[in-house]
């Protein structure tokens, strides 16, 4: 048996009550379905996702030249003044 008994959910279920109240029970237990729903939705759209991308890999894109993302103190330093190309 797991961790949680019927008494233990029993009084879990009244300790949620005392907390929101009868009135408000029915609009959380909506909200928390809701919630679920979307969150069962966006696991199978990520499952999907996968799928497709193993099946059809794209492209590396090229990366970018060494000479390119090279940055000198001069380049950030902005007491210097700019450096002529």
């Amino acid at each position: 048996m797991g961790a949680f008994g019927w008494p233990h959910l029993l009084i879990i279920l009244a300790v949620i009550l005392l907390l929101f109240g009868a009135a408000k029970l029915p609009a959380l237990a909506k909200s928390l379905g809701q919630s679920a729903r979307v969150f069962k939705g966006e696991m199978k759209a990520m499952k999907n996702e996968d799928a497709t991308d193993t099946a059809n890999p794209a492209s590396p894109t090229p990366a970018a030249s060494v000479a390119d993302t090279t940055v000198t103190a001069r380049d950030t330093d902005p007491g210097q003044p700019p450096r002529s190309a």
